[in-house]
């Protein structure tokens, strides 16, 4: 058995390993943590190459008025369905040592036999105190500098202006004095209001000096988007900690009174000699909160002139299409393949749109992102939708995809160009006509002729021993080849007609479970929503489903491909229950796509009933 064991391992491991040589080839990004930090604020660099395991980096960059560091390396292996994919990043600290603009070159990264290059960079230096640690909020001491502290929280914004929609990098950091072994217990937490906030992803861990001081810095990155114009205070993060401490030794009464931040009568808590000889006395642990400073973030609206085939989409993106198959029938599917990639907010995009959809049939979209980042920032989203040509064209029309650059502060469109194809004619001869031309060519020349003419018969006894009439056969029916062409092509026919009758049962009995499989599902999903356990998007999804499916049973279409107007036409839906349906999918649309968690946990009774009552009246 164990012999049996080795072996699965060993070709596991051989099909793991040709998956990964046919891996797609490597890549490379570099993000800064902050792009626009004050004079002495440490900023992160991180270079991160896709598909591979090492790479050759620069271990320092020489530019004028920065200090640039390696601080360390990462990797990353991820295997699924024994598909491997792997990555490294190598982590870089930038010290600014004066103020203005500074561009970081793209930097030369070899892997292998490959050499790739990093985007350039722009780092805008404030000029400021240079103090590390000033966006710390207080943890015990409430002092200014993070030099004395137990443990700080730290809030670091990429960005101070921004639009509405815009993803915005944020870090939170937090510190510990690895003497005082702190271990997070709740958090940490960013509040606020008028923002969504990605879900934040496991920390980098790494020692960082500030102050003259060690810390342990776990860093926490996220970013986060404003929903309405304005200017917002972002923060503060809050967390609680659960840090070692030596025991307070007893005092008389007359001891003067001490802050409970100051544990030893000095400036330094670590000064104690619980520190220098952890094993010499007793400590004791304690819960510790944590909270930073908040961080301002002024937000604009998006400019006026929006494009009309805008949904949403900002940051910076270039878009590539292809449609396959190239030759098809009309009212056969062709399938278009568009993909965006870039850095924004790839959670609140829809796909392009046909820039000319006339002559074509068009079905939602289907996505899938694919990020090269911690946050979904950055990555490549695929989206593919299937039309159908109900006319002769000679290409695909272009796609057309427009967004907001807050770089440029303006709009961009990008449009795609034409995909030809080859759209051949759809009807050709009829059922009805094509055996017979095929029985006319196929038929042989008639032995019996026409019979000619009469002609004017000589009025002699010569007519009768010349002229004999024609000559005919004596052989029997069965033995002639025109009986047994005739008999072939009766047996045919007769194999056709049969065939066709199998066919049409076998259609008639899929259409029958089809139908049974539909309305099976109509019942399940309204005993789903009549029982009210289910969630916002849950429900909404459900009761859009349950809408789909019932236009399906009326007017036998793929239920995938019914919207709103389509079963408000199937139905003969008044103004007000048209709105109503429209109400409805838009719900389902926004809590399905709204890559965030905000919204109510819960649904009204009366809006659980007003969606039932709505579903329930959808008869035909």
């Amino acid at each position: 058995m164990s012999m049996f064991r080795r072996i699965l391992f060993l070709a596991l491991l051989a099909i793991a390993a040709m998956q990964s040589s046919f891996a797609a080839s490597p890549g490379v990004t570099a993000v800064l943590s902050n792009s626009q930090p004050a004079v002495g604020q440490m900023v992160q660099l991180e270079i991160k190459v896709n598909g591979a395991n090492s790479a050759n980096v620069p271990e320092t960059i020489s530019i004028d008025g920065l200090e640039i560091h390696q601080t360390g390396t990462s990797r990353q292996f991820e295997m699924r369905n024994f598909d491997v994919s792997s990555s490294v990043t190598y982590n870089y600290t930038i010290l600014p040592l004066k103020a203005g603009q500074f561009k970081i070159p793209p930097q030369t990264v070899r892997v292998g036999n490959d050499s790739l290059r990093t985007p350039e960079l722009v780092l805008n230096v404030a000029q400021g105190s240079g103090n590390p640690g000033s966006s710390a909020g207080s943890v015990q001491s409430g002092q200014s500098t993070v030099g004395s502290k137990i443990a700080f929280a730290e809030l670091v914004v990429a960005k101070k202006d921004a639009y509405v929609g815009e993803m915005v990098p944020a870090e939170i950091r937090l510190g510990f004095d690895p003497r005082a072994r702190g271990r997070l217990q709740d958090g940490p937490e960013l509040s606020g209001q008028g923002f969504t906030t990605q879900k934040l992803q496991q920390p980098r861990e790494n020692l960082e000096t500030i102050g003259g001081r060690t810390y342990q810095v776990y860093t926490f990155k996220t970013a986060i988007a404003a929903a309405r114009p304005g200017k917002f205070e972002i923060g503060p993060v809050t967390a609680k900690a659960v840090v070692v401490l030596p025991r307070r030794p007893s005092a008389p009464r007359t001891t003067r009174p001490r802050s409970p931040f100051d544990l030893f009568n000095l400036d330094d808590p670590f000064s104690d000699p619980f520190f220098s000889d952890p094993f010499g006395s007793t400590g004791e642990r304690t819960e510790l909160p944590i909270q930073s400073e908040t961080a301002a973030l002024n937000v604009k609206p998006l400019p006026p002139n929006t494009p009309p085939n805008f949904s949403g989409a900002i940051g910076n993106f270039t878009m590539t299409a292809d449609a396959k198959p190239k030759t098809v029938q009309v009212g056969d599917p062709i399938t278009v393949t568009s993909t965006i990639t870039g850095r924004g907010n790839f959670d609140r995009m829809n796909g392009p749109a046909l820039e000319d959809e006339r002559g074509w049939h068009k079905y939602p979209p289907s996505s899938k992102f694919k990020q090269d980042d911690d946050v979904g920032m950055s990555g490549e989203k695929t989206f593919e939708m299937v039309i159908a040509p109900n006319e002769k064209k000679p290409a695909v029309p272009p796609l057309v995809f427009a967004y907001f650059d807050p770089v440029k502060e303006n709009y961009v469109t990008l449009r795609s160009t034409a995909v030809p194809i080859q759209v051949e004619g759809g009807a050709g001869p009829t059922a009805a006509t094509a055996p017979a031309v095929a029985a006319t060519s196929a038929a042989p020349t008639s032995t019996v002729g026409v019979t000619p003419a009469p002609t004017a018969k000589p009025q002699d006894i010569l007519y009768q021993l010349i002229d004999l009439g024609r000559v005919r056969s004596f052989t029997p029916i069965y033995a002639r080849p025109v009986f047994w062409i005739a008999q072939l092509a009766s047996f045919i026919l007769l194999l056709g007609f049969v065939g066709w009758k199998i066919r049409q049962a076998k259609i008639d009995n899929l259409e029958a479970q089809r139908t049974a499989a539909l309305q099976q599902e109509s019942g399940e999903l309204l005993r789903k929503l009549r029982r009210g356990e289910l969630s916002p998007q849950e429900y909404f999804s459900n009761a859009s489903r349950v809408v789909r499916v019932k236009t399906a049973l009326v007017k036998n279409l793929n239920p995938n491909a019914v919207d709103a107007e389509t079963a408000a036409k199937a139905f003969d839906l008044g103004e007000h229950e048209r709105a109503q349906l429209r109400t409805l999918f838009d719900r389902s649309d926004e809590l399905r796509f709204s890559g965030s968690g905000n919204g109510a946990k819960t649904i009204s009774s009366e809006e659980r009933e007003e969606v039932l009552r709505l579903l329930e009246s959808l008869r035909a």
